[in-house]
């Protein structure tokens, strides 16, 4: 069991979303995805919550490291 990061920030917005929904995918259960973003990914939870069943969303975590850095952490059932 391997878990993946995806550091977003010099990933164009638009592309974002299809590409972190592509990465969460390939995860097996109990892997979990780390995102790097430049902003508080909380839209994207909320995305992940209504519309992907394997999305664990009682152990998302997000993390502020600095003004321009979230590490957020996106568990599959």
């Amino acid at each position: 069991m391997s878990d993946a990061e995806l550091d977003l920030r010099d990933v164009p917005p638009a592309e974002r979303h299809p590409l972190i929904h592509e990465r969460f995918e390939e995860l097996d259960a109990g892997e979990a995805l780390t995102l790097v973003n430049d902003h508080d990914p909380k839209p994207l939870f909320y995305e992940m919550q209504a519309e992907v069943d394997a999305f664990d969303a009682d152990g998302y975590a997000v993390e502020e490291r600095g003004p321009d850095e979230f590490v957020a952490t996106l568990p599959k059932k």
